[in-house]
């Protein structure tokens, strides 16, 4: 054994430590250098600086996180500046990796080789048919970054297609002309973003420069200094390299769209210039791809920051956790072992319509809703701002009057409000619409009627010309017995009576004159209140009050002219003047009234019985007199000052007699015609009662309310059942299984024979784990035929038992019993739909991982698409099974579908015909296969169809409650009703849905119809769709 100097070693181990060290060091300094050349040095992770230090967090403008950077420039020691990473909810968002992190970007490193014939031109892609104004709303497009709708480049940074809600990408490499520092700075119509990186790889791209983060922010063209975020730090470039950059650009559907970016030299006085071809390359040729490769685009922090960010609050309640969400995952019971827990009886509801004959489309006159408890939030309740077609109320009504008539205000226990107020409150917040006259009403109520005769101590009226007797009323008296019994005769506003009003409101026009010598008292027409609280005729008469609470609004047929409210001091002309109209007669008062009315200023807030008539040559004194208002008085509320102004226009009176007016009207106080301010009673206070819209709701199919969500079962009607069926499990099983909670109940109503439920109960097994109860029962009504409508019952049928208390009690239908693990045949026709049949195989191969489930397929039907290799998509693709047809010639649905159809042999098994552009719920399957029964039901799920710019993570739209294209049905009962009408829709799509619907409710079927929650259908384009000619047909399709 050689000899080994241990000694000599350990006397020396510290020189060798630093010996190994320095070693070390300088083969890794030798591998940093190597890979630098080759432009692979390891970078630092996003989210920490250059300098290894750690970001923090600040909150911008919008209340989104952003994590500020300190990033120093790569080839200078003196530009140290500031970028803000936009829309980062946490420093942690852009770290790779962690507990409870979001998922690793998938950044790329590895830029593509670059060419010389690259230069002159940049990458642009294009994702249209996108709403909103901010980047943000860019980055929350389903196929953002990868799958834009048009790839294609540009030769210079400034662009402007003139189009409308749509976004740009736009990146590439810049070639500075020369070494120095560099500003940059963008200008847009809407929002824009300047990403740039201090080398060429997209990862370390930078926020440099942008316009606005909330959509409401742009600039004129060539506006480059209008925000102090459109003009970068200043950046030391060289010219012998090349640096990545990305400019993302966000347009609404208003304003003039443009995106530029210029840069200048950092030196004073110079003007940003755009940038143009001679500095710009491409950062690859995408000119050969196909639309479904995308291992090319790059991604960088500009177009995945903020993408991952979870929200605190959901915006909708469907968005919250719910059991029916993942209760799938629970294992099932058999059904074998609940056989024997009810006794079968026969299942035929009344409302099948078997052999009926019905109209074409008339089908969906027959498909009838099912009660949910719980409660599974598909109300869309945010949604309701704009459309309240849930409530009963029409959306008119809701706007004027609101909800105040489930309101009922307390009276105030002391004092009295004035009764002004309460008379224009009544009027314009509590207006009754039943106590307003029709216009039947108003011509019956137009009844003639005598004037009260002359009390003693006045003087009898002069008489009146003919001209004159058409705009002459009588003077109120109070009420006499024969006024009271007339009263009770005519027509009324009832809160007008309320207001204890004993004058009544003339709004009529006399009889046409008659001869002189044979000419009675004048007669008006009167509209008369209700009756309210009558005053005894011994009592003396309350003072009135002149109805000035509305002035000038009174009910009329047509205009007619003005009335002269104000007589001139001086005697009436013989002839009258044209106050309105051609045909408009000046009204004048009769000459027991002729009476100066400047004084009648002084009055103005009451209309009482007149004082003794004078000659029309007396003097003016301040006497309240009534003026006679007929049917052309304006009928729209009268603004302050605007009566005085348009009647002193019309009088020809002299400055003096104006003057007299103004006198009199600044000693009335409050001038006729004025409103004021209204009191606003903050301490009032109301009584109310609990409301339950639903219970107003039927069963029937409604087309015309998009936003109201399932029916709702009352809770008392599902514990009420669920109770007895677990009476009977504990019955049968000893008390084995114990209830934990109901998860969810359905109910299908037939008022005639019974309701079928389906119950989805979780149980806990003695000694053993959870399990899922999911089986369907009947609730038979005592008395009901038990008529199978089939006729087709392989054993006699035994009743169901009745209770001794007469209620009905529960037993198991025969032949409606769905299967756990039956196969579901996806059936979806594509052509030239690249993004979406990626995405579409992409939620396919989640729904897989996630459930676990293997029995399902998809087959996709191909009109020869160019724009991808769909087969090839559907082999990488990891799914459990698939099928890919191939057809030729033009996008046919309805074929596309039945070919879909024809290739499943298993006729046992679920074909559910699908569309391309569906968000689907991780239980969709157990969904489909709980409500499609062989010879029995079939499902038609409502799908919430979500608006422009919004996502299944945001979604604003409404209910496709007319739509029956997503279609779930056995493929024997497919069959039997003859499939798809290929013959009728074959050039066009839009209906054909609708004329499955009636030949399968024919076929004798039930058609389950519910919401299913979190079942969203994208909104996509429809221009150029398919690459078809224009499709006919009175309605659109259903995807």
């Amino acid at each position: 054994m050689p000899w080994f100097p241990v000694k000599k070693v350990r006397k020396q181990m510290k020189l060798l430590l630093l010996l190994l060290l320095l070693t070390c060091a300088a083969w890794l300094t030798y591998v940093h250098l190597s890979l630098a050349r080759q432009g692979r040095a390891p970078r630092q992770r996003p989210g920490y600086g250059r300098d290894g230090e750690k970001l923090t967090s600040v909150t911008d403008g919008q209340g989104v996180r952003a994590a500020p950077s300190t990033q120093r420039a790569e080839d200078s020691s003196e530009s140290l500046e500031e970028e803000q990473v936009p829309e980062g909810r946490d420093p942690n968002m852009l770290l790779l990796g962690g507990a409870g992190r979001p998922p690793s970007l998938n950044l790329t490193r590895q830029t593509p080789p670059w060419r010389e014939e690259y230069k002159g031109q940049v990458n642009l892609h294009v994702f249209e048919d996108w709403c909103g104004g901010a980047v943000g709303h860019l980055r929350r497009n389903l196929h953002f970054p990868l799958f834009p709708h048009l790839r294609t480049t540009v030769k210079k940074l400034a662009v402007s297609p003139k189009w409308k809600n749509y976004g740009l990408r736009i990146f590439g490499f810049i070639h500075p002309a020369r070494d120095g520092d560099v500003q940059f700075s963008v200008a847009s119509d809407d929002n824009s973003e300047f990403w740039l990186s201090p080398d060429e790889s997209p990862v370390a791209a930078q926020l440099v420069a942008f316009v606005g983060k909330t959509g409401s922010e742009w600039t004129a063209p060539g506006e480059f200094t209008k925000f102090s975020s459109q003009v970068s730090k200043p950046r030391r470039l060289m010219a012998s390299r090349r640096y990545y950059f990305e400019v993302l650009h966000k347009q609404d559907d208003r304003g003039s769209d443009h995106v530029e970016v210029g840069w200048r030299a950092f030196l004073p006085g110079l003007k940003f210039e755009v940038i143009g071809s001679a500095h710009i390359s491409l950062y690859t040729d995408e000119s050969a791809l196909k639309m479904d490769h995308v291992a090319h685009v790059p991604q960088s922090p500009a177009s995945h920051v903020g993408r991952h960010q979870p929200q605190e609050e959901p915006s909708a309640d469907m968005l919250r956790p719910d059991p029916r969400d993942t209760f799938f995952l629970t294992p099932r019971m058999e059904p074998s072992s609940l056989e024997d827990v009810l006794e079968p009886c026969a299942y035929a509801p009344t409302y099948v319509v078997k052999d009926f004959p019905i109209a074409r489309y008339q089908g969906l006159q027959f498909v009838y809703l099912s009660f949910v408890y719980p409660n599974d939030h598909t109300r869309l309740t945010h949604m309701e701002t704009d459309n309240k077609c849930f409530y009963r109320e029409s959306p008119l009504y809701l706007e004027r009057f609101g909800f105040y008539k489930y309101m009922k205000m307390d009276e105030e226990e002391e004092g009295e409000e004035d009764d002004e107020e309460e008379v224009q409150r009544r009027a314009f917040l509590f207006l009754n619409p039943d106590d307003l006259l029709d216009d039947g009403e108003l011509l019956d109520s137009l009844e003639p009627r005598e004037p009260s005769p002359p009390q003693s101590g006045r003087l009898s009226p002069a008489p009146v010309a003919p001209t004159e007797a058409r705009a002459t009323a009588a003077q109120p008296a109070p009420p006499s017995p024969q006024d009271e019994r007339n009263r009770r005769q005519s027509r009324a506003l009832s809160w007008a009576a309320r207001a204890t009003r004993t004058l009544p409101l003339f709004l009529g026009r006399a009889p046409p004159p008659r001869p002189a010598a044979q000419q009675p008292a004048p007669k008006v027409y009167v509209t008369r209140v209700r009756p309210g609280q009558r005053a005894s005729p011994q009592a003396p008469a309350p003072r009135s009050r002149h109805w000035s609470h509305f002035p000038g609004t009174f009910l009329r047929p047509r205009p007619l002219p003005r009335v002269q409210l104000r007589a001139p001091p001086r005697p009436p002309r013989p002839h009258g003047r044209r106050t309105g109209g051609p045909q408009a007669t000046r009204l004048r008062p009769p000459a027991r009234l002729q009476a100066s009315q400047e004084g009648r200023e002084g009055q103005a807030g009451t209309l009482g019985p007149a004082g003794p008539t004078v000659d029309s040559n007396s003097s003016s004194e301040t006497q309240s007199v009534t003026s006679f208002l007929s049917l052309s008085q304006v009928s729209r509320p009268q603004l302050p000052g605007e009566g005085e102004e348009e009647e002193e226009g019309e009088e020809d009176g002299a400055p003096g007699d104006e003057a007299a007016s103004e006198d009199s009207e600044e000693a009335a106080g409050r001038p006729l015609g004025r409103w004021r301010e209204e009191a606003i009673d903050w301490q009032r206070t109301f009584s109310v009662g609990a409301v339950d819209f639903e219970l107003l709701r039927s069963d029937w199919n409604d087309l015309r309310c998009n936003v109201s969500g399932n029916l709702q079962l009352p809770e008392a009607e599902a514990v009420d059942v669920v109770a007895q069926y677990m009476e009977r499990l504990h019955a049968r099983h000893g008390g084995r299984f114990a209830l934990l909670r109901i998860v969810n109940v359905e109910k299908r109503r037939d008022s005639a024979r019974g309701s079928r439920f389906l119950l989805e109960l979780e149980l806990q097994e003695r000694g053993g784990g959870r399990l899922r109860l999911s089986e369907y029962v009947f609730l038979r009504l005592p008395g009901a035929r038990a008529g199978d409508a089939d006729g087709e019952s392989p054993e006699p049928v035994p009743a169901a038992s009745v209770r001794p208390d007469g209620r009905p009690e529960l037993c198991r239908p025969l032949r409606l019993a769905w299967r756990q693990d039956v196969m579901v045949h996806f059936i979806v026709p594509v052509k030239n739909q690249a993004r979406w049949v990626a995405q579409f195989l992409a939620d396919m191969a989640a729904l897989h991982a996630r459930t676990g489930d293997a029995h399902f397929s998809v087959v996709l039907v191909d009109f020869e698409s160019e724009d991808m290799d769909v087969e090839r998509a559907l082999r990488a693709a990891r799914l459990p099974r698939y099928q890919y047809l191939r057809r030729t010639g033009n996008f046919e649905r309805s074929a596309g579908l039945q070919a879909g159809v024809d290739s499943v042999e298993d006729a046992s098994s679920i074909v559910f015909l699908c569309d391309l552009h569906i968000h689907f719920p991780a239980n969709i399957l157990d969904g489909i296969r709980k409500h499609c029964v062989e010879g029995r039901l079939a499902f038609a799920p409502v799908v919430m169809r979500l608006g422009c710019g919004s996502s299944p993570g945001d979604p604003h739209g409404y209910w496709e409650v007319n739509g029956f294209g997503l279609f779930g049905i056995y493929k024997s009962d497919f069959d039997r009703v003859g499939g798809m009408n290929t013959e009728e829709f074959r050039d066009r799509w839009g209906g054909e849905d609708w004329e499955l619907l009636d030949r399968v409710l024919q076929a004798g079927l039930e058609v389950e119809r519910l919401r299913l929650r979190n079942f969203y259908h994208h909104f996509h384009s429809r221009r150029g769709m398919w690459g078809t000619r224009t499709r006919g047909g009175a309605r659109e399709a259903g995807s």
